[in-house]
């Protein structure tokens, strides 16, 4: 079935929707290996930014194997991821909770009723787990984000880079076909969930992980330090596959457009 037109569009949440710069995580991941009496930085914790927490915290806990040896006397295993989630997952509930990482990211709410606007329905997949959601999300409700489905990582076998959650999220909706629907993410792992799921795969740029500012931080950057930003996490987003790159979701009806007119030309995601 050739399509011509986005049918849905399937979005992130931190970094995508609310919480520029997708920061609430960052010390939550931090005080949690810390309180395992390991030292992570930011960046550590930025890497596998985008995919389940728990699938998070296995590679940061891979890539600081050295210093967890160093300290435990062993490799970093199950059991330690498990015992640094128990940790982590609270943190970042209260980190939710606060107005700098449940704000809705400046222009969001008119990219949300242009879609409405046009029919084109609302979804939205995350790695956040459901008891983090369950504090985000009424939060995100009352600025006027209520997307049709939440897909939380932990409700299906594999997260991210897997496209499951985006089949699920399309499955629930009775959206189809994979081609009619667009996933945003600020990750390279939410990037790839939207290629392997078969949708068009739109990155953010400048409100994301990648950046890593919060909207303040970002207003008072001049432009040369954006655009260094922008190509960096442009770079990094088309890597893992995305079709086009924009700065943030108040150039959702541009990308749009502009995936729609890919359509119109005959293209596909799968190309």
């Amino acid at each position: 079935m050739i399509h011509s037109s986005i049918g849905a569009v399937i979005l992130d949440w931190a970094g995508t929707v609310l919480d520029h710069g997708s920061r609430a995580p960052m010390a939550a991941f931090v005080k949690a290996f810390a309180h395992s009496g390991v030292t992570i930085t930011v960046e550590d914790a930025r890497g596998p930014m985008g995919m389940a927490k728990r699938d998070h915290i296995r590679l940061v806990g891979a890539a600081v194997n050295q210093a967890w040896r160093a300290r435990h006397g062993h490799d970093f295993n199950e059991t330690d991821m498990e015992a640094i989630f128990a940790v982590f997952e609270p943190l970042n509930v209260a980190a939710v909770k606060t107005p700098e990482h449940s704000t809705l990211i400046g222009g969001a709410q008119a990219a949300l009723a242009w879609c409405q606007a046009r029919g084109i329905r609302i979804g939205s997949t995350t790695g956040y787990t459901r008891p983090i959601m369950e504090e985000l999300a009424p939060l995100a409700a009352a600025q006027g984000f209520t997307p049709e489905v939440m897909v939380c990582a932990g409700d299906l076998p594999a997260g991210r880079p897997a496209p499951l959650q985006m089949w699920y999220a399309m499955a629930k909706m009775g959206i189809w076909p994979a081609s009619s629907v667009m996933k945003c993410d600020d990750t390279p792992p939410g990037i790839g969930e939207a290629r392997n799921a078969g949708c068009w795969a739109v990155g953010f740029a400048l409100s994301g992980n990648i950046a890593g500012l919060s909207e303040a931080e970002m207003a008072e950057a001049s432009e040369a330090e954006r655009a260094v930003m922008r190509a960096r996490a442009t770079a990094e987003l088309m890597e893992a596959g995305a079709h086009l790159v924009v700065d943030s979701i108040a150039d959702l009806p541009r990308a749009v457009a502009e995936i729609e007119a890919r359509m119109a030309g005959g293209e596909s995601p799968a190309l």
